[in-house]
């Protein structure tokens, strides 16, 4: 049931809501008339609830949709910005000149008792003095319903937050204004020389945890730090934020990434969490490792900082074993000095032991050899890089060229007398050397011979290709003649076909109606002698032609004396006339063989 149905103030009953819902349903249905609002307008029928709704400040006891609409400031509107709400800290009318019955004892308004009064208690109150009496406060009745009631901003002037950025304004000018005589007195009183010292000290150590990789406050954090201990706020929390260092989500991808969850479709795969967008386990297991791209979250937190972060947790969780007092989450710093002093202890030991050994064995030039990867593959080129890891000096520099990253396969292999390399040239879909342009991997180069051979064969091949298709085309023209010269010999057959069947057709209807006329002579007992016909009773002189229907109805209808069957009816009913379109049927199907 929509709320614009439902009555305001009213409970509906069971049957009320049923009905209200059989209303909406055939609305939506259309066998009913929609919603009018108080405009004369129909209104939606599919429009949501939550929509149609109008909000308890609204003030409209009728369907309506102008609550989603943009409110107006006008005087005349009784919308949500002008509606009323109770008079704060105004009297109504002057005061009284003296005390009335059942008014406040204290100060004498009659809108209150004396233990809801806010004034001052008095030692006798207006009732025993009857003087200075207040004024009666200006009560309202506001009839709230049951949304109204328990709105929690229902009255919220916003007007009144501005105090507190008032009283807070305040109170920085006065922080501001104290630090700065602060320091004027220091400068004047010789202490800045004292707090340079210190300074340099805190300078020091703060070098020494950017080396650390620590975090290091700001200027601005270490003020407000001093401010919080001089004003006596050590027990405060306060939240400290560098707005210089980027925090971003660990959660969140670039767009162009491609998703974990499409690395492998298969549904025995690795698992992913969506919650967490994880997916620890190798989605590509079976594949080969040189193919693989992703192999899942457990090995990047195998990699890099994550592997530091568990030798310095393992190292704080042995330290505290033995007795050492150390925390790693609630002293980080102190965690990563130790770890650091533990390390140079570590090598130094390992020093003066490997010193040891060599001095008491010797072979110390059995040591000294290059490393590992100037021994497996040695260069001659002078290469230097920035920083940064740009290549500053090196071959292909100079003269503005990039220098080119070499994989570890074997690049710019020439073989065969090929300046140039295999798979420099494409050619209908095959590889080739761009120096001979041949296609053959292990073919011998001849150079630009082989390219001039190359462009001869395709010439010559391009020609035998449109000589073969003019003769396909003049064979292709014969056979389209010689179609025509069939089709039209089969047009000629089947017209001529057409016409016998027309004519044969014509012939059998003529013999029907040949058949018919005698049967009509032999009914009406016409005399066939020729002596007692009447004079020029056979009409015109085309009359007296006989056609050869007419000779073949005469010779089937013609009574046989002979014939010993002529008088034979079988049992089924068949008479002369059923005979005859028997033998008209029997002689067809034998022209026809």
């Amino acid at each position: 049931m929509s709320a614009a149905t439902a009555t305001a103030g009213k409970w509906n009953t069971r049957e009320d809501f049923k009905k209200a819902k059989e209303l909406d349903e055939a609305r939506k249905a259309g066998t009913a008339l929609p919603e009018v609002d108080e405009d004369g307008k129909d209104i939606n029928p599919h429009i949501p609830q939550y929509i149609l709704k109008t909000p308890w400040y609204f003030g409209s006891d009728k369907p309506t949709l102008k609550h989603q609409k943009v409110q107006s400031t006008t005087d005349n509107d009784t919308g949500l910005l002008n509606r009323e709400w109770y008079a704060r800290g105004q009297k109504a009318g002057p005061a009284a000149t003296k005390y009335r019955k059942n008014a406040c004892t204290n100060c004498g308004a009659m809108t209150h008792n004396a233990k809801a009064c806010v004034e001052r208690p008095r030692k006798f109150g207006a009732k025993y003095t009857g003087k200075d009496i207040k004024e009666d406060e200006a009560v309202q009745e506001l009839s709230l319903d049951y949304d109204g009631k328990r709105d929690r901003w229902n009255g919220y002037d916003p007007d009144q937050y501005k105090r507190v950025i008032a009283t807070h304004e305040l109170a920085e000018q006065e922080r501001r204004k104290k630090k700065a005589e602060e320091m004027l007195q220091k400068a004047l009183s010789g202490k800045s020389d004292q707090k340079s010292e210190q300074n340099g000290e805190v300078s020091e150590i703060k070098e020494k945890e950017k080396t650390l990789g620590l975090d290091v406050e700001s200027d601005d954090e270490n003020d407000d730090a001093d401010y919080v201990e001089k004003e006596g706020f050590n027990n405060a929390p306060v939240q400290k934020i560098d707005t210089k260092t980027r925090t971003t989500i660990r959660n969140l991808r670039i767009r162009e990434d491609t998703a974990k969850y499409l690395r492998n479709l298969d549904l025995d795969s690795a698992y992913y969490d969506p919650k967490t967008r994880s997916m620890r386990e190798n989605p590509n297991a079976v594949s080969a490792p040189n193919e693989v791209t992703y192999y899942g979250d457990n090995f990047i937190r195998s990699q890099g900082d994550a592997q530091k972060f568990k030798e310095i947790e393992r190292f704080a969780w042995n330290a505290y074993e033995q007795g050492q007092d150390i925390h790693l989450q609630g002293l980080p710093s102190q965690a990563e000095l130790l770890y650091q002093e533990f390390k140079q202890k570590r090598e130094a030991l390992r020093e003066k032991t490997k010193s040891a050994i060599l001095g008491k064995y010797g072979g110390e030039e059995h040591l000294n050899v290059p490393p590992p990867e100037l021994l497996l593959a040695q260069t001659e080129n002078y290469l230097e890089y920035s920083k940064d890891g740009r290549l500053i000096k090196g071959p292909g520099v100079g003269n503005g060229e990039k220098a080119v990253v070499k994989s570890k396969y074997e690049e710019d292999v020439y073989i065969n007398n090929h300046t140039k390399i295999w798979g420099s040239y494409w050619e209908n879909g095959e590889w080739g050397y761009a120096c001979c342009r041949q296609t053959i991997k292990s073919s011998y180069c001849i150079g630009a011979k082989g390219i001039e051979i190359k462009e001869n064969m395709l010439r010559a091949a391009n020609q035998a290709e449109e000589a073969n298709k003019e003769e396909e085309n003049e064979n292709a023209n014969k056979e389209t003649l010689a179609e025509q010269n069939t089709k039209n010999k089969k047009k000629l057959e089947k017209e001529k076909k057409s016409k016998l069947e027309k004519e044969e057709k014509e012939k059998e209807e003529r013999l029907k109606a040949a058949l018919q006329k005698e049967e009509e002579i032999a009914k009406r007992g016409v005399e066939k002698n020729e002596r007692k016909r009447g004079y020029n009773s056979l009409g015109r002189a085309e009359d007296y032609t006989v056609s050869e229907e007419q000779m073949e109805a005469f010779a089937l209808k013609r009574a046989r004396e002979e014939d010993p069957m002529r008088n034979f009816v079988d049992g089924e009913g068949w008479d002369s006339g059923l005979l005859v379109i028997v033998f008209l049927k029997q002689k067809k199907k034998k022209k026809k063989k």
